[in-house]
């Protein structure tokens, strides 16, 4: 008996929420109990007036729980719209990261030829080592990442994903 297995795909999840303590506890929680996984997660307020704050969300899993997902989060009180972009259609994703590497001598030069390259700005230099900003989609992270692992890469911070549908149109 053969029972096809359904694909698993990565989404990106949009979720404007009343900006009040404990909404980003209990989204968290809802992925948690389910055990579902969250591969990024930002939140910053978005109106003026500083009551709606907008939730991005990273997440995978088959089409099946991303709708359970979605179904759960936008039965939560004060979960104002979900929305996945995912689904959606184009929406442009951004991260930032700094990333720290030490190295001297041909690391050094290596570490800034590569930096140059991904376009990563040096915000910090010493001696011995550099910290720079690099942002673009994850992918682009990730493998700017990977190359300085070669050459002396020692300390990562990053943002998480913020996204936005493009066009015209306003979520």
């Amino acid at each position: 008996m053969h029972i096809k297995q359904e694909a698993t795909e990565r989404h990106t999840l949009s979720v404007t929420v009343d900006n009040e303590a404990g909404i980003l506890a209990r989204i968290a929680g809802l992925f948690s109990a389910r055990g579902y996984n969250i591969e990024s997660l930002t939140v910053a307020d978005v109106t003026e007036d500083e009551k709606i704050s907008r939730i991005t969300i990273v997440t995978s899993g088959t089409q099946h729980v991303i709708e359970q997902v979605v179904a759960q989060l936008d039965r939560m009180i004060p979960v104002h719209k979900v929305t996945d972009l995912s689904v959606l259609g184009p929406h442009v994703e951004r991260e930032l990261a700094l990333v720290k590497v030490v190295g001297t001598g041909d690391h050094r030069i290596e570490a800034l030829r590569l930096a140059e390259v991904y376009r990563a700005r040096v915000v910090d230099s010493t001696i011995s080592s550099f910290i720079f900003e690099v942002t673009g989609n994850p992918e682009k992270i990730d493998k700017f990442l990977e190359l300085m692992r070669e050459v002396g890469l020692v300390e990562v911070a990053r943002t998480g994903v913020a996204a936005i549908i493009r066009g015209k149109e306003a979520l």
